[in-house]
């Protein structure tokens, strides 16, 4: 008798480990900033959830309860905000031209496993990296001109964008290319959390200005996007 060998998950096991060395050959933007780099835990490529049934599912919802995230779920967040999904460093939003003009910041207060502070994502290599050890929800809510939601969430992701990526090739068009990749990546995280069974919300009212501020945001970066997250 042949051993069943389930193909999709060997691949994907293939993908994953190529990623983690990405950092090492060819992602230069790990070296140099001080930060702590921390690790996250593997994501899962498939789950008990369907798309069809995360769709019918997926609501914005302001109330949660004050248990804390873990390390796993923000993983899991993080991916399919960002993470790479393929060895040509495609991701999983769709992005014009392939430029990638999204950054993405987690404000963390409750998370299992992680220390409160404000982190980047760095989707080569799949990791956190550290910019401060603070919790900034507060403040950040109050920069949301004082949404209690996005005080009482677990972390809060923040969806930035650095239009010249985009612009320096298409132009004036590459503004709506990259409002565009916003969305497609805020629906990611509705239709993630769905299957975490977490709740989430965008948030558009905030002054960009305090935000950046309060997330250390570089000036060339623009937040398009506040969503905090929690359970239900």
């Amino acid at each position: 008798m042949f051993k069943t060998v389930d193909i999709s998950k060997t691949v994907s096991a293939i993908i994953f480990s190529f990623l983690l060395l990405l950092p090492a050959i060819g992602d230069n933007s790990l070296r140099g900033q001080g930060g702590e780099l921390v690790k996250l835990p593997e994501p899962r490529f498939e789950s008990e959830v369907s798309i069809e049934k995360a769709l019918l599912k997926r609501r914005s919802l302001r109330q949660y309860t004050n248990k804390p995230l873990s390390l796993e779920q923000v993983s899991q967040l993080l991916w399919a905000a960002q993470g790479i999904t393929s060895p040509q460093g495609f991701r999983t939003t769709p992005s014009a031209g392939a430029l990638y003009p999204l950054e993405v910041y987690l404000a963390a207060g409750e998370v299992t496993g992680l220390p409160a502070g404000i982190y980047r994502y760095k989707p080569q290599g799949h990791a956190l990296l550290k910019i401060a050890g603070e919790d900034k929800r507060a403040e950040l809510g109050e920069a949301a001109l004082g949404q209690s939601c996005v005080k009482s969430g677990a972390a809060v992701i923040v969806i930035c964008a650095i239009f010249e990526r985009t612009t320096g090739k298409y132009g004036e068009r590459g503004l709506g290319y990259v409002h565009m990749e916003a969305g497609a990546a805020s629906q990611n995280i509705y239709l993630q959390s769905v299957s975490l069974g977490l709740g989430t919300v965008v948030v558009g009212g905030f002054s960009p200005a305090k935000v950046k501020r309060v997330m250390n945001i570089k000036d060339n970066e623009q937040p398009l996007y506040l969503m905090p997250v929690g359970r239900k």
